[in-house]
C-alpha cells in the first residue's frame, strides 16, 4: 500500500468513528509517547536513564517505540524570580522606612510579606555564594570576596561540588534557568577565556547567563560583560546604553522567548544587578527626578531622623527600638560640614539614590513582564534589597573613581567640585559616596557593609510574594532568617526534596531552614526556625542564639583600608539581649559575662563546623596574596597575535616591579594608529599603543594624573618598540612585616626605538593596588575604555602587522639585611607573627599607603588599636568581669 493510501484509510476510520479519534488523543500521553512526562524523585542528579518499555524485533513493523520521558517539576511548582540588589542597607528603600522610592519593593511588600529581620553576610560574594547553596558562605569556600581568596577551604572561592546549586538542582528537575546581572562567584584565577568554566553560571547550572563578571562595572561601558561564556560589548556605538536597562531587557526577553516555547515548564530567574555597588550609574533622567525631590538637603542626620520615624510608621521596627548613636569620633556631623561639601555630598546622594529608583524601575518592567504573561499568581518572587548593607568604602569625601580609593588617593572636596560635579554618575567618573550617607542608609542599626558584628553591615529588607499561596498581603515576618534559608524555601515550594547525589558526589547538607512556615497567616508570630547564626568576616564576628547576639567590637572602620593588623583573639567581644534591644544599643557584656563566655564557645564550636578558620582580620594583603593564575610562577609572557579580555586575575601585574615591553610590528606606508597592549582603562591602567604613526606608552594614575613617554615618527617597515622600567621598591613582601613603605614606589621609565632611547622619564609614585575592576588586558585593540581620552576612542584596532610582544618582570626580592631590618621594626612595633622571616614572601604585588584620604582617621585608628592593646595587658590576670571593667575604663 503506498503512502497516499495509508493516509486515506487513516482518515477514512477517523471520520467514520469519533471514538477512534478520541482515543487517539488522550489527555494525559502515555509512557513512551513523544509528549510523555514523568517527575523524578530528585534524589539523585542527574537521574539514572530511564528504561526502555518498548519492543524490539529484528524489523521495525514487528517493533513498538519508546520515548524517554521528558522530566517535569511536580504539579503546580512556581515559577521563581529570585531579585538580589547590590550594596544596600536597610534604610535604602522606601518598603523600609527610606525616602528613595521603590515601587517595585513596596508592591511586592503590598503583595506579599515584608520580612524585617533578614540578614547577610556583609560582603558581596560570601552572600551571593549562600544564596545560591543554601549553605554558610565559608562552607562553599566564600569567607571573603573571591579577589582576596586564601589556600584554605573557607576562603578559596571555590564552591566544591557537593553543594549543587539551586540553578542546578532545578533544571534537573525539569525547571528553566537564567542568571541575570552580578557574578561575584567564579574565582578571580578562573574568569579568563581559557577556563575552566565548571564555575561559571552556566557550569554551576544555570542553563543561560547575561552578566558582568566580577564585584562591579561600569553601567556605561561594561568591559566584563558575557553571555553565557563569551565577552559582549553591546555598548559598542550605542551613546547612552545602560546595563540596568539592557539586562531588564534580556530578561523579559527571555522569559517570553521560554514561554512561547514551553508554556506550562516553570523558570528560575535570578536578577542580580549592580545596582547599589559603586559605580553609581543611573540614567540622567532619573538624576533629575530625585535632584528635583530635594531628599537630602538637610543631611544625613536628619535623614536618620526622618527614615528612623518612618520606619516606626510602617511597622518594620518595634515602637520601642532605639535609634544607633552618631559616630562623632568618625564622621562629621552635617552641621560641621562647609557649603562646598554640602553641596558635593547633596549629589553625591542624588545620585545613588537615582541609582536605587532606576534599578527598581527595570525590576518592576521584570515583574510586569511576568504579570503580562499571566504567570505571576503561581510565581514565588524573593526581592532582597542589597547583599550587604550600604557601602562606606566611598571615604569621608566620597571619590569620583573607586581605583583611586582602593589606591589610597583621591581628589580633595574643592577638585571634586570642580572637574567632576555636573559629570557625576556619567561615564566620565566610577563614583562613589561620603561615608556619612552610607551609614545613614543603615538606619536604625550602626555600622555599614564589611562589618558583621553589627546589623548595619547584615539587615536586608526583604519582601516575598507568591499571590496563589500567601494570603496575608501585606504582611509584616520579624523572624530571624538568613541567606541560606532561601534555597530550602525554594525547594520545599517547589515540592523539590535536595538531592543526596549529584554527578556520583554524595552532597553535603543544606545548612539554611525552609521559611515557608511564615507563609502561613497563623505563623504570623511563630517562633523562628533559624535558632543559631554565626557570623565573620575578616575577622569582625559574631554569634546569634535564640534572641542574644555577641559581638566582637569593630576594630578598623571599612574606609580605612590600610591600618595596624590586630590579633583576633585581642578583639574585645558585646553582649544585647535583642527582643528587648531590636538595635544593638545596650551592651550586656559586663552584665552578664556569663552568657557571653556560653556564646564565645558556641561561635568556636559553629566556625569549626563550617570552616571559619583560620581567622584572617588583614584587608591589604590578603587581597595581594599569591593565588593561582594563568600568570602564577611566570616572569616572562609572549603573545603573537591580537588577543582581548584577559581579566585581571590572570592577567600578568606589572605594579610594584621592575618590568619590559619588547613589541615587534611592522609600520605600512602612510603610517599606522593602534593599541599595541594596554590594561585598565580610563579610571587606571597603561597601555602602550602608536598615535598618529609615533610610539607612546600611557600610565592612567586613577584619572587624577597621566604620565607619558612619546617618541619620533616611525618609518615605515619593521620597528622594535621597547619600554623598560625600573621599580625603585622593595616590593610588596614588605606587607608580612605590617610595613607598607616597599608598594607604590616610584621608577622611571623609558622608552626605545629600535634599540634607541628616545624618552626618559621618572614617575615620583606608581599604582600599589589594582588597576581597573572592569577592564582587561588586551592586545591588538582596546575594549573598554581609553587610558587617555584625548589621546584615542575604543577599540582602536591597530592598523600596522603586529608580529610579537613580550614582557618580561624582574619582581624585587627581600634581602637577608632587608628580612632583618623589617624583624627588628615589626617586633619594636609589636606586630607579633608577621615578624616571622618564615611567612615573609618575595615577590608579587601589593598597595601603597599614600595620598591624603582617611589619613588623620587611620592615625586614630592605630592609636585607639594600641591604646586597647596596652590596656589588655594590663587587665591580664583580672577576672572577666574585671577585665572588661578595666579596659573599658582605660579606653576612656
Amino acid at each position: 500500500m503506498n503512502f497516499r493510501a495509508i493516509v486515506s484509510v487513516l482518515f477514512l476510520a477517523s471520520a467514520i468513528s469519533p471514538a477512534f479519534a478520541q482515543q487517539a488523543q488522550p489527555t494525559t500521553p502515555p509512557p513512551g509517547s513523544p509528549a510523555a512526562t514523568i517527575t523524578i524523585p530528585g534524589d539523585q542528579l542527574p537521574p539514572p536513564p530511564q528504561k526502555f518499555g518498548g519492543k524490539i524485533e529484528q524489523g521495525a513493523t514487528n517493533s513498538k517505540p519508546y520515548w524517554p520521558a521528558r522530566i517535569v517539576p511536580p504539579k503546580n511548582a512556581p515559577n521563581v524570580l529570585l531579585i538580589i540588589t547590590d550594596d544596600a542597607g536597610y534604610g535604602v528603600p522606601s518598603t523600609f522606612g527610606g525616602v528613595i522610592p521603590t515601587p517595585a519593593l513596596d508592591r511586592i511588600a503590598a503583595n506579599g510579606l515584608r520580612y524585617t529581620n533578614f540578614h547577610s553576610t556583609a560582603l558581596c560574594s560570601p552572600t551571593r555564594a549562600a544564596l545560591i547553596t543554601g549553605r554558610n558562605h565559608h562552607s562553599a569556600g566564600f569567607g571573603v570576596v573571591a579577589e582576596q581568596a586564601t589556600g584554605f577551604p573557607g576562603y578559596d572561592s571555590i564552591i566544591t561540588k557537593d553543594k549543587a546549586t539551586i540553578g542546578r538542582i532545578l533544571t534537573d528537575n525539569g525547571y528553566h534557568t537564567a542568571w541575570f546581572g552580578k557574578n561575584h562567584n567564579t574565582p578571580e584565577y578562573q574568569a579568563s577565556q581559557a577556563g575552566p568554566f565548571d564555575q561559571w553560571p552556566t557550569g554551576m547550572g544555570f542553563e543561560y547567563f547575561y552578566g558582568f563578571m566580577g564585584g562591579d562595572t561600569s553601567q556605561w561601558q561594561s568591559g566584563t560583560l558575557v553571555r553565557n561564556t563569551t565577552p559582549i560589548y553591546p555598548f559598542v556605538d550605542k551613546p547612552g546604553w545602560n546595563l540596568m536597562t539592557a539586562m531588564a531587557d534580556e530578561a523579559i526577553d527571555y522569559m517570553n522567548r521560554m514561554n512561547a516555547l514551553s508554556p506550562d515548564q516553570p523558570f528560575l530567574i535570578k536578577f542580580a544587578p549592580g545596582a547599589t555597588h559603586a559605580p553609581h550609574h543611573p540614567t540622567k533622567e532619573w538624576v533629575d527626578k530625585i535632584s528635583a525631590m530635594h531628599l537630602f538637603d538637610d543631611g544625613w542626620n536628619k535623614l536618620r531622623e526622618t527614615i528612623f520615624a518612618n520606619q516606626k510608621k510602617l511597622g518594620v521596627i518595634p515602637q520601642n527600638a532605639k535609634l544607633t548613636p552618631w559616630p562623632k569620633d568618625l564622621i562629621k556631623e552635617w552641621d560641621q560640614l562647609s557649603a562646598d561639601e554640602k553641596k558635593l555630598f547633596v549629589r553625591q546622594a542624588d545620585v545613588f539614590a537615582a541609582y536605587a529608583a532606576y534599578a527598581d524601575n527595570e525590576i518592576g518592567r521584570v515583574i510586569q513582564a511576568v504579570e503580562d504573561m499571566g504567570k505571576l499568581d503561581n510565581t514565588l518572587i524573593i526581592y532582597i534589597e542589597g547583599d550587604n548593607g550600604t557601602s562606606a568604602e566611598g571615604q569621608p569625601n566620597g571619590t569620583p573613581n573607586e581605583m583611586a580609593m582602593f589606591n589610597g588617593a583621591n581628589p580633595s572636596v574643592e577638585d571634586q567640585l570642580k572637574y567632576f560635579y555636573d559629570v557625576w554618575g556619567t561615564d566620565r567618573t566610577y563614583n562613589h559616596m561620603s561615608i556619612g550617607w552610607a551609614w545613614a542608609f543603615d538606619t536604625p542599626f550602626s555600622w555599614t557593609k564589611q562589618i558583621v558584628s553589627h546589623f548595619g553591615g547584615t539587615r536586608q529588607g526583604m519582601a516575598i510574594s507568591w499571590p496563589k499561596v500567601i494570603t496575608d498581603k501585606g504582611g509584616i515576618r520579624n523572624q530571624f532568617h538568613h541567606v541560606i534559608d532561601i534555597v530550602p524555601t525554594i525547594l520545599e515550594a517547589a515540592q523539590i526534596k535536595q538531592p543526596d547525589m549529584v554527578d556520583g558526589i554524595k552532597q553535603s547538607p543544606i545548612e539554611g531552614v525552609s521559611m515557608m512556615y511564615t507563609f502561613d497567616k497563623s505563623n504570623a508570630n511563630a517562633p523562628t526556625t533559624h535558632k543559631t547564626q554565626y557570623f565573620e568576616m575578616m575577622a569582625d564576628r559574631a554569634i546569634y542564639d535564640d534572641g542574644w547576639i555577641a559581638s566582637t567590637t569593630v576594630i578598623r572602620p571599612p574606609w580605612v583600608t590600610v591600618a595596624k593588623t590586630v590579633d583576633p583573639a585581642n578583639f574585645q567581644w558585646e553582649l544585647y539581649y535583642l527582643r528587648n534591644d531590636w538595635t544593638q544599643s545596650d551592651d550586656l557584656a559586663a552584665k552578664n559575662p556569663a552568657k557571653l563566655k556560653e556564646l564565645q564557645d558556641l561561635f568556636v564550636k559553629e566556625a569549626t563546623k563550617y570552616q571559619v578558620f583560620p581567622l584572617d582580620s588583614t584587608l591589604v594583603a590578603r587581597a595581594l596574596a599569591p593565588r593561582p593564575s594563568l600568570s602564577a610562577g611566570r616572569s616572562q609572557f609572549v603573545w603573537t597575535r591580537p588577543i582581548t579580555g584577559t581579566p585581571n586575575g590572570d592577567a600578568p601585574s606589572v605594579l610594584n616591579t621592575s618590568y619590559n615591553f619588547k613589541v615587534e610590528i611592522e609600520i605600512p606606508q602612510g603610517g599606522s594608529d593602534g593599541m599595541l597592549i594596554t590594561q585598565g582603562g580610563r579610571f587606571a591602567g597603561y597601555g602602550f599603543y602608536v598615535l598618529k604613526n609615533k610610539p607612546v606608552f600611557t600610565w592612567n594614575l586613577v584619572d587624577l594624573k597621566r604620565v607619558r613617554w612619546e617618541g619620533p615618527d616611525l618609518t615605515p617597515g619593521k620597528h622594535i618598540l621597547e619600554f623598560d622600567f625600573k621599580y625603585d621598591g622593595l616590593g610588596p613582601a614588605t606587607m608580612a612585616f605590617g610595613d607598607y613603605s616597599g608598594v607604590g614606589k616610584g621608577g622611571t621609565g623609558v622608552l626605545k626605538v629600535d634599540g634607541a632611547e628616545v624618552a626618559t622619564q621618572k614617575m615620583e609614585h606608581t599604582l600599589p593596588f589594582i588597576l581597573q575592576f572592569d577592564e582587561s588586558l588586551d592586545i591588538g585593540s582596546d575594549t573598554g575604555t581609553p587610558v587617555d581620552d584625548n589621546d584615542y576612542s575604543t577599540p582602536f584596532t591597530f592598523t600596522g602587522k603586529l608580529n610579537k610582544i613580550t614582557l618580561n618582570i624582574d619582581r624585587p626580592k627581600l634581602s637577608p639585611e632587608d628580612i632583618k631590618r623589617l624583624q627588628a621594626a615589626a617586633r619594636a612595633a609589636g606586630d607579633g607573627p608577621s615578624a616571622d622571616a618564615e611567612t615573609a614572601p618575595t615577590g608579587g604585588t601589593a598597595p601603597q599607603v599614600s595620598g591624603d584620604i582617611g589619613l588623620n582617621l587611620a592615625q586614630k585608628v592605630e592609636l585607639r588599636i594600641d591604646k586597647l592593646e596596652g590596656c589588655r595587658k594590663q587587665a591580664k590576670g583580672l577576672g572577666l568581669v574585671e577585665r572588661v571593667q578595666f579596659v573599658r575604663k582605660c579606653m576612656e
